[in-house]
């Protein structure tokens, strides 16, 4: 029996280990005043079903709660927004535990902890975090089952195992709902504080940024080609462009901001991919140049990188067509270029005279360009993340002195100099190959594939993409960084336990791979299963779809699978054809509630007797059903089922509503 407020041993048990279970996902983002918070309630929830403790009072729930307030506001500086309002609700969570008296209580508690699960996907909406809360959502539905009143209710794991099967048993409706209900908005769609937001490509660069980057294993994006996958080294994605130089950091200038559509012409072969981007709380996608997409609120800026009205913060897939060799602003008016020859009144004196000096000796900006590409490759430039510092005159330093960097110091010194001898130019910033995963057949680019290039423009073709860094490490467009920077052993060394670290390890690879594959297809099929995806699957299947039809299916779908599920469970093929035996099993149930269960080899006339012994205020109806079986089954007296049923209903409302544990 329980105590402790009428909250069943087995319920309340549940419901502290669904708690566990429901804040586990949320530690990396909540204050530690509600682990302790926690603890506490427990702790004293367990003492007042122990009979050793009294509930709070008003005045202790009211403190309580202002506290908690009061820890919400400290932590994150206001009761307002989405982490704020996460927080919350987990403190009203933990706090009901203690305040819970009834059963009506209770189930307060637990529809809480399931809206509390779905609150975890606003910080993780990967496959594994989905397959985790499983283990809430069977620990609350099992503290809901041991709040009934019934044999389950002291049995911990035929109650876990009951909420499992009713967790399978819902799973073919929540498909059915799944592809055919409309999309709405999830919950997850909506924005992370801005301190939350991944790690990725900012709107300024410093050779210092991208160097960061390059030791970041976390993932980018994924993209998957509708034909072959081009080879690595074709593989520049497009994020932004930096036209501002402060004499220390390139920036987009305020043209490059407008949504002016740059004129451009398409050439060659067309490329289309899908693209799988992870959140970056920015406004910019990722794309081959040039490119084209259909994706709602998105546009060709003037730079040709696309960005979108609102910043992705969740996974967001889009559908790309690039034309590698486009011509590209073939013709610009004199003042168009101005910003792209913008250099800082002083400084960097000696690459000025450099520049000057090779605008002397080379008259067209291709032979000034390869020029210096080839003075790249044949002076002793070296790729490294661990470059030495650099003075006030950082674009010197690099060429002159220390020739030490990665692809932020060639591509800026690189369009410093084109500048400095009057060639338009511009560092663009994105990412550079990617790792090829056959299991899936598509590309993933992570962090450390940030990259930056150069472009310069010529009358006549445009602007030309060109990058210094494949003179110094021809290794690192082809291969890879991790093959780049063998020679120093720096590639992911602030991350010692990433399996990208062994990849010569082909088994730990493959599973790596295959793992990789699987959160790739979770991200295509469902995450990414949005308005549009679902109306195009079902018009796949379904041909044309409206509201109605679309309404019609989801009923009638619903219907049958309810159907298919109502024979599953009362399997009416398996039911006792005797029916004089069926009315006696409903008897034994009835008696085995009250913990009067049949003994084998008992027979009729002892079970019945023994169960009025046991109950005796029922004894005369307990006697009454089993004479007139017995005179039915075994004498052969013309007694009727309708009076067979009719004692046993006489039975059913004899027994007390409560339940008792009879000991045999």
């Amino acid at each position: 029996m329980s105590r402790g407020g009428g909250i069943p041993r087995i319920s309340l048990t549940w419901l502290l280990v669904a708690q566990v279970l429901v804040i586990l996902p949320h530690l990396g983002h909540l204050p530690l005043w509600i682990v302790a918070l926690w603890l506490g309630c427990a702790g004293w929830r367990i003492q007042i079903f122990r009979m050793r403790a009294g509930y709070p009072n008003a005045w202790a729930k009211a403190g309580l709660m202002l506290a908690a307030v009061l820890g919400v506001l400290m932590s994150r500086g206001s009761l307002i927004g989405l982490d704020a309002g996460v927080v919350l609700l987990i403190a009203a969570f933990v706090l009901k535990l203690v305040e819970m008296r009834t059963r009506r209580d209770a189930l307060v508690l637990i529809f809480l902890g399931f809206f509390t699960v779905v609150t975890a996907y606003l910080f993780d909406d990967s496959m594994l975090m989905a397959l985790f809360s499983l283990l809430p959502v069977t620990a609350l539905l099992a503290a809901m089952i041991g709040l009934q009143q019934s044999s389950l209710a002291t049995q911990p794991w035929p109650t876990l195992r009951l909420a499992g099967g009713l967790l399978l048993q819902a799973l073919p409706l929540m498909l059915l709902l799944f592809v055919f209900f409309p999309r709405l908005g999830p919950l997850w769609a909506l924005p992370v504080p801005s301190d939350k937001s991944t790690s990725g490509l900012a709107d300024s660069m410093t050779p210092a940024d991208i160097a960061e980057l390059s030791r970041s294993p976390e993932l980018a994006f994924r993209a998957s080609f509708a034909g072959p996958t081009p080879d690595r080294s074709e593989l520049y994605w497009r994020a932004l462009t930096l036209e501002h130089f402060d004499g220390r950091r390139w920036s987009q200038s305020n043209f490059t901001q407008q949504a002016a559509a740059p004129s451009w012409s398409k050439r060659g072969e067309v490329l289309r991919y899908s693209v799988v981007m992870q959140p970056s709380s920015q406004r910019w996608l990722f794309a081959l140049d040039v490119a084209e997409t259909s994706l709602e609120q998105t546009q060709q800026m003037s730079d040709f990188r696309l960005q979108r009205r609102l910043p992705v913060e969740r996974s967001l897939i889009y559908q790309v067509s690039s034309w590698p060799e486009a011509l590209r602003e073939p013709q610009q008016v004199a003042g168009g270029l101005n910003r792209t020859l913008q250099l800082p009144a002083q400084g960097e004196p000696r690459s000025r005279a450099w520049a000057a000096e090779l605008k002397r000796q080379h008259a067209q900006p291709e032979q000034l360009v390869q020029a210096l590409l080839e003075h790249f490759n044949r002076e002793p430039f070296h790729y490294t993340l661990r470059p030495p510092p650099l003075g006030q005159n950082n674009i010197d330093d690099f060429l002159f002195d220390t020739r030490s960097g990665f692809c932020a110091h060639y591509a800026g010194a690189m369009t410093f100099v084109l500048r400095a001898a009057g060639i338009p130019a511009r560092v663009v910033a994105g990412y550079q190959g990617g790792e090829y995963n056959p299991a899936g057949n598509y590309v993933q680019v992570r962090q450390f594939d940030a990259h930056a290039w150069v472009e310069y423009w010529q009358a006549g073709r445009g602007w030309v993409s060109v990058d210094p860094t494949f003179q110094v490490a021809p290794e690192r467009i082809e291969m890879g960084l991790e093959e780049a920077l063998a020679g120093e052993q720096s590639f992911l060394e602030g991350s010692p336990l990433s399996p990208l670290r062994y990849r010569q390890l082909s088994w730990l690879n493959q599973l790596r791979m295959g793992w990789d594959n699987l959160n790739y297809g979770w991200q295509r099929w469902v995450l990414g299963y949005q308005s549009a995806q679902q109306l195009a699957f079902l018009q796949r299947w379904l041909g044309r779809i409206d509201g109605q039809s679309l309404a019609l299916s989801l009923v009638g779908g619903g219907a049958l699978l309810l159907g298919l599920l109502a024979l599953w469970l009362f399997k009416p093929w398996q039911r006792e054809r005797d029916v004089q035996r069926r009315i006696f099993r409903r008897f034994e149930r009835l008696l085995a509630r009250h913990g009067l269960s049949r003994l084998p080899g008992e027979g009729p006339r002892a079970y019945a007797e023994r169960a009025a012994q046991a109950l005796p205020a029922q004894a005369s109806a307990i006697r009454a059903f089993a004479a007139a079986f017995e005179a039915q089954r075994y004498a052969g007296q013309a007694h009727s089922l309708a009076q067979l049923r009719g004692h046993l209903k006489t039975l059913r409302r004899a027994l007390p509503w409560r339940l008792t544990r009879v000991q045999p």
